[in-house]
């Protein structure tokens, strides 16, 4: 990293857009030959606490986000794929549920992760199996500080919404602790006009003139929520590395009531409450030429779902009572060694095993003396992988990784990925990338075993991923810099596995579909000084990607063949800038998703599709530094042009809204 342009004086805090150096890639890391990734900068991450991770991959990369509402269930796709195909880790742990394959992004405040990055396609191989999309990699680290350190940050917004943020921090030559908590409210109760309801305009006579769409408030949608981190880290003399990361989670959150709803809010209880528990122990030990680590992690999560109604007599009478609980052990052993320059070689092995007990609690069937509540389930999950990789040149780099898993007693046959890179030109650092792989992923326990509907006998989902590309990186130390890559992927997944109704009244998964999925990303980065005191970054996305159903018709009626996947938009794209003056900052955030279908027909008629929307926030934000503390204020403004969109039909989304933001990091020790 550059060094800033200009020192700011004493009596200000720096705030500048750090200028990066452009660097020679015959030194890239060998880790990364070939490898198709988006790495997240630290800024990103930490704009404001009332972000989470789906909001941060919302505005900074080209992957969907599918959002059922504010602060409810959001999941991520690569590529055309589905979000059980995005495999996550946090501190080298998959935190997908093994209940439904997907994680709920929502749930991950943005202040509690310090790395993001994402591993498209073939490239999330090097990270974990499954990831037919690719992976999303998540992890905490040390602050590397001394002394005692502290930083509170307090938000207030629109619908009575508050969110409060705290970090106490110890630091010396050798232990880094840290505890972050994260608390949010609100009683999430905003306006938005409702496209699925129409009300009728009446003259003196009683007959129909005019009709509306009537401008209701989301109704129920309450949430609470608490994050607590608690990590420490020791570093010894003689190259040992320990580490511990310890998050819970206590959420309580109400499900808003659809478009399509024409009760009182009173007449419902319609809510979700989560316990969870995610803990990491690490050890690695380094050496100039090997690395050997080991880690040990442990995941409790209890969730509860009710939903009650008013039935008539002012009593509300239980129609669900959802109760599950997930205990993951997990373990994992790595290590690297290098030959010269020339060479490196790795091996990983983990696992985890599951243990899974869901069952609605108002449903019980009697079997003689045993009662049938669901399914209670365990599975292992074992994956092992071999990696050499090899640079004969400074321009040429190749590396071969080789994965095996077992879910359950099914193995997978082996999982080959090669990747390709070489600059082709120095002078712009003109580097070109292709890879291939083969990958698979195996249905998730609620596929296999939930009652009703669980389908033992599905196949698991196997596929083919290509991609090649090229990126670029020039500048000028201390004046610019312009980065950017374009990749093109090609994807052919097989016994896709989708939930269709059945003649009984319930849904139950099949293998049906062979979906094609390709297109084209596109990133590009710009960080401009344009004077000693004014800065000017520009990040944009682009993705196009069609993700074709090619399997064949299962009746004469179905027209799903040659259409694309439902809530899947072939365009999505983003762009945010931020100009910096002194210690002001102001941050423009803007992204766009086309059409969706919602049904695998495309059908257009009635509810068909969701219309494309545009969506913009910005922010300004002013810091100071005192004797005794710097300070931040911030105003955000999001959905800044009063967008009526929806992400998924009949979820009601906000309009324009207002956050504030004070930070405050008092200065241990300092003199006055």
């Amino acid at each position: 990293m550059a060094a800033p342009l200009a020192t700011q004086a004493q009596e200000e805090p720096r705030r500048t857009i750090p200028i990066k150096e452009v660097t020679v890639y015959g030194r890239r890391p060998m880790k990364e030959i070939g490898v198709q990734q988006t790495k997240f900068d630290s800024v990103v991450l930490k704009e404001n606490i009332a972000l989470s991770i789906a909001d941060v991959l919302t505005f900074n990369s080209s992957i969907f986000v599918k959002s059922y509402g504010r602060a409810t269930l959001s999941t991520v796709a690569f590529r055309g794929t589905s979000p059980s195909h995005t495999q996550v880790t946090w501190n080298g742990m998959r935190i997908n549920n093994p209940m439904l394959g997907m994680t709920d992004f929502s749930m991950i405040p943005s202040y509690f992760i310090d790395d993001a990055s994402l591993l498209h396609g073939t490239s999330s191989v090097s990270e974990t199996g499954g990831g037919l999309g690719g992976a999303v990699r998540l992890s905490t680290k040390a602050l590397q500080n001394e002394g005692f350190g502290l930083q509170y940050v307090q938000g207030v917004g629109s619908f009575q919404t508050f969110d409060e943020f705290l970090r106490l921090t110890y630091g010396n030559k050798n232990w880094q602790l840290s505890t972050r908590a994260v608390y949010s409210s609100s009683p999430n109760e905003y306006k938005y006009r409702n496209h699925d309801k129409k009300e009728n305009i009446y003259d003196d006579n009683n007959t129909i003139v005019g009709q509306y769409y009537p401008v209701e408030r989301n109704r129920s949608g309450s949430f609470k929520d608490l994050h607590i981190l608690q990590e420490a880290y020791y570093n010894s003399d003689s190259g040992e590395r320990f580490g511990l990361s310890a998050w819970y989670i206590n959420s309580n959150r109400e499900l808003p009531m659809l478009t399509t709803d024409y009760g009182e809010a009173a007449e419902f209880d319609n809510r979700q409450r989560e316990h969870t528990f995610r803990g990491v122990l690490s050890w690695d030990h380094l050496s100039s030429t090997w690395k050997v680590a080991a880690k040990a992690g442990y995941i409790h999560t209890w969730m509860a779902y009710d939903y009650k109604r008013d039935a008539g007599n002012g009593i509300m009478t239980s129609m669900t009572r959802s109760r599950s609980k997930v205990n993951t052990f997990y373990g994992q052993v790595d290590g690297e060694y290098y030959i010269g320059s020339k060479w490196l070689f790795t091996a990983s092995v983990s696992a985890h095993q599951h243990l899974v007990e869901s069952r609605d609690k108002n449903i019980i069937l009697q079997q003689g003396d045993k009662a049938i509540v669901g399914y209670n389930k365990g599975r292992i999950e074992l994956s092992g992988s071999v990696s050499a990789k090899w640079r004969p040149t400074e321009r040429l780099g190749v590396s071969l990784v080789l994965r095996e898993e077992m879910f359950g007693t099914e193995w997978t046959p082996v999982i080959p990925a090669l990747f390709v890179d070489g600059v082709l030109s120095k002078r712009g650092n003109i580097v070109a990338k292709a890879s291939l792989s083969r990958n698979f992923r195996f249905p998730t326990l609620n596929d296999l075993y939930f009652l009703p509907g669980g389908n033992p006998d599905l196949k698991r989902e196997s596929g083919w991923t290509y991609d090649a590309g090229l990126s670029f990186a020039v500048g000028r130390e201390g004046s610019y810099s312009l980065s950017g890559s374009a990749s093109w992927f090609d994807s052919h997944v097989k016994d896709w596995i989708i939930w269709l109704p059945t003649t009984k009244g319930f849904f139950s998964p099949r293998n049906i579909k062979s979906v094609h999925a390709y297109g084209v990303e596109l990133e590009a980065e710009l960080a401009v000084a344009l004077s000693d005191e004014w800065h000017l970054g520009m990040n944009g996305t682009f993705s196009w990607t069609p993700s074709i159903n090619e399997g064949e018709p299962m009746s004469p009626a179905d027209k799903s063949v040659g259409k694309q996947l439902p809530y899947v938009p072939e365009i999505s794209a983003t762009l945010t800038g931020e100009l910096s003056y002194r210690t002001w900052s102001l941050l423009y955030k803007w992204c766009h998703y086309s059409e969706r279908y919602t049904m695998s027909s495309n059908d257009l008629s009635l509810s068909g599709n969701l219309p494309p929307y545009y969506m913009s926030n910005i922010s300004l934000e002013k810091r100071f530094s005192l004797a005794w503390a710097d300070l931040s204020l911030k105003g955000a403004v999001n959905n800044l042009f009063d967008e009526e969109y929806l992400s998924v039909l009949s979820r009601p989304m906000p309009g324009i809204n207002f956050e504030f933001f004070l930070g405050i990091t008092p200065k241990w020790g300092s003199k006055k």
